[in-house]
This record gives C-alpha cells, structure tokens and sequence, in this order.
C-alpha cells in the first residue's frame, strides 16, 4: 500500500482540475490518502473527498466529488451574485460578450471599484449553500484522511490552519473568500476568545504543506498545482499582468515552503540533521502548466459545465501521466527536482 497525503491548490473553477486527479487517484486500490491539506477550491475538493471516503470509500468519494462540481457549475458567474444582479440585470450577458472583446468586462470593473459590502441586504455568497450541504459528521470524522484547511487573518495577515474537528461551513466559506468578490467570514478563535474576520487561504497557503509533517503521517506529499509556476511569455496587457501578479502572490507560500523542504533535504545529505530530527518530505506535483497557461483569470469566477468537464478530464489525463511516469517512486523518493527548481 501506498500512503500519500494531497495538498490541493485554490484556484475557484479551476480546481474542477483537481477533481479529475482525484477520480483518477481513487481508482488505485494500493494508494491510501492519509491527510489532506486544501486551499479555497481545494477546502471544497478536500471536504467531498474527505467526507466520502469517511462514509462509504472511493466510491462515495467520486459521488462526492461530481456532486460538488454539479453545484459549482450551476452557480454561474460568482462575480454575479444576486447583490450584484440587483444592481447590474444584464450584467451576465453583457459580460459574456465584452470578456472576448476587451481586457477588462464591466463586471470586473464593478468588482475592483465596488466593495461587496456596498451593497447591504443584496448581498449573499453563491457558495453557501454548497458549503452548508458537506456532511460536516464526515468530515468532521476521525476516520478517513486528517483534512486542514487554511484561511486567511485579514487583521494579523497570518494563516491559520483549521483540523478536520474545527471545520464548519464557515471555515470553508473563509478559505475560498475572494475580498473583491465575497465578504469577509468571520469565525471565533477559540485561543483568543476573539472573533476574527478571514479571507481566501491562498494569501499564507495555497495549500499549507507544513500540517503534513506530522511524523504520523507519510513522507509524501502530492501537490496537485492549478496555478502556474512558470510562465515563459512575460504578460504586457493589462489584464495578463494582473492575472501573473495573482499567480505569483498564490504561489509564494508554496515556493516558500518547498525552499524549506529543500533546505531540510540538503541539511540531511550532508550529514548536518539526521532525518530522526527532521522529516524528510518526499514531493511530487501534479499539473497541466500548458492548459493552465491559455485560461484566463476570468474563467476562475465563471464555472460553466462545460468548462468545469473539460477541466475534469484534463486532470484524469495529469493523473494518468503522473502514475505511468513517477507512481514507483510513491514512498521511495520525491519526483520534483527541488535543487534544481531552487538553483
């Protein structure tokens, strides 16, 4: 048996890509997900995935999962809300057909001058009530994988990552909390007493690999990456260059945490730890980097179905090459390059 833990990225309609890898992982018999560690669209993958494997396995699992993704697609664009419909009524349509002809829609223009509080009892999160439907007994449960999930403290800055007890639907909803688009979601910390406001965990962990070191756990952790790493082209219109800052500002705590692993990694081979002291992580990463390179940022906020499939499929096919290529070194050794990745 294979033990692994999954680290899912956030990325809103794109983490229908990381719904493929996972049908595709569930159909290894010899592989166990031992823990979960997910960020914004990888809290909502994590919870389905979580609370099927905790009720009725695999198979339960995969149920999960296409329910998810068939409530996600009949959402529409996030960015349209019914607080925003009531103010903007032909906005989806006129969105639909200014997003080909332009940088920027009117809609997301509205949404980077308009605050979501602008607009009282308009206002209601598309995602609620796909949150609020999770089996929180399941996944909540001891049994099945450790799942965690990070937000983000809009008033210290600093992540916090909440275990499989502590996750409720508003844990879910602060993970995937957007600020542009959703208001922030308040949950009580317990250890102050306070009552904190938090925003999308992508901001201080997309995903948190450092729940994943418990010596409990394996050594393996598969990243399953939906926003791009590398970008050969350097963006020059307005919205390439915003869309590339996101990139990069979601992907520096995840760089930042494989340097650690690497660091730790090098520290061992050289005799200076012993891997007693320190865990030696083994990583692995599943992506489509060129598919993710022609989507828009736009396309994170409108999940159509058929975008939402063929992402899916897409990620059965990542899956798929990851397995034939590097599923023997699973518990043997990382297949991510790090030394090279950080020299």
């Amino acid at each position: 048996m294979r033990r692994i833990n999954l680290a899912l990225q956030g990325g809103g309609a794109h983490g229908a890509f990381t719904w493929g890898v996972l049908d595709r992982l569930l159909e290894e018999e010899d592989i166990e997900i031992a823990g979960i560690s997910g960020t914004s669209a990888g809290a909502l993958n994590g919870a389905a995935l979580k609370a099927g494997l905790a009720m009725g396995g695999r198979t339960a699992a995969r149920e999960n999962l296409d329910w998810l993704w068939t409530q996600v697609g009949a959402v529409g664009d996030m960015r349209l809300g019914t607080w925003f419909r009531a103010f903007l009524p032909l906005a989806g349509v006129w969105s639909g057909v200014t997003d080909r002809l332009q940088p920027f829609s009117p809609v997301d223009v509205a949404t980077r001058v308009l605050s979501p509080y602008d607009f009282g009892p308009f206002y209601a999160n598309p995602l609620d009530r796909i949150a609020r439907a999770f089996r929180f007994e399941h996944v909540c449960s001891a049994p099945g994988p450790e799942f965690f999930v990070a937000a983000t403290n809009v008033r210290t800055g600093k992540i916090r990552v909440f275990p499989s007890a502590e996750i409720t639907p508003e844990v879910i909803l602060a993970s995937a909390c957007l600020p542009t688009v959703f208001q922030a979601v308040e949950i009580e910390d317990p250890a102050t007493g306070m009552t904190e406001a938090y925003w999308d965990g992508g901001y201080t962990g997309n995903p948190a690999l450092f729940p994943l070191y418990a010596r409990h756990l394996p050594r393996d952790i598969l990243v399953v990456s939906i926003n791009p790493l590398v970008r050969d082209d350097v963006p020059r219109i307005a919205s390439e260059i915003q869309d590339r800052i996101n990139e990069i500002s979601f992907n520096a705590s995840l760089l930042a945490e494989f340097r650690a692993i690497n660091f730790v990694k090098r520290l061992i081979r050289s005799g200076a730890m012993s891997a007693e002291a320190m865990k030696d992580v083994l990583v692995h990463i599943v992506a489509d980097d060129d598919l993710m390179d022609h989507l828009s940022a736009a396309s994170k906020l409108t999940p159509t179905p058929g975008l939402l499939f063929a992402l899916k499929a897409a990620g059965i096919a990542a899956a798929e090459r990851f397995l034939a290529a590097h599923g023997d070194k699973l518990n043997v050794e990382s297949s991510v390059d790090l030394p090279r990745m950080f020299g």
